[in-house]
């Protein structure tokens, strides 16, 4: 728990307008870190909808285009469950889960001074509203929506681009915390 408070942080005290303890130039610093945040998500949600309206509205319905022989094609399928398909039952689960993912960073980003976690976040961010969108507004209804898929490489799970924002934004987090960086810049060495 106290590593979770240390990375994520307790609500500041204000200090004359700015946060305790903080220099106004590392404040500066992290409104840029924020800023790069939310424009990876907003890019990567946005790409995600828009490859999602386009699949449902040329794709699903149709047979699949090969785009790299069998090697890879974009095939439209909708998925009530988690990665693979897994836990089709549980699609309320899952769109608590990822709306508990969202809170969770936009509570970290006050604490964020470094651009690489930044871009990190900002891919999972952007990776899992566009997946919460399609578990909210898509069929069969509100909270039990099924994502739509489509990009499907031979012997692999069929995914979509919001997928790929959250492997690849894990896999940086992943790198980072190996290199001993924290969201909040300081480096360790354990």
């Amino acid at each position: 728990m106290a590593e979770a408070e240390r990375i994520i942080g307790t609500p500041d005290t204000p200090d004359d307008g700015g946060e305790q303890g903080v220099p106004a130039q590392r404040r500066s610093g992290r409104g840029r870190r924020i800023a790069v945040l939310f424009a990876v998500a907003a890019f990567a949600y946005a790409l995600d909808l828009i490859s999602k309206t386009l699949v449902v509205a040329r794709l699903e319905g149709h047979a699949p285009i090969k785009l790299v022989g069998e090697w890879l094609e974009l095939h439209a399928i909708r998925n009530p469950g988690a990665a693979f398909g897994f836990g089709a039952a549980f699609t309320v689960i899952f769109t608590l889960i990822a709306a508990a993912v969202i809170v969770v960073i936009i509570r970290l980003a006050r604490k964020l001074y470094s651009f690489p976690w930044a871009i990190a976040l900002g891919l999972l961010l952007g990776g899992a509203l566009g997946n919460l969108t399609d578990r909210v507004f898509r069929a069969p209804g509100v909270f039990e929506g099924e994502v739509v898929d489509f990009i499907a490489p031979k012997g692999f799970a069929v995914f979509n681009l919001a997928d790929s924002a959250i492997v690849c934004g894990g896999i940086l987090i992943v790198l980072l915390s190996f290199r001993g960086l924290d969201p909040d810049g300081t480096v360790h060495k354990d």
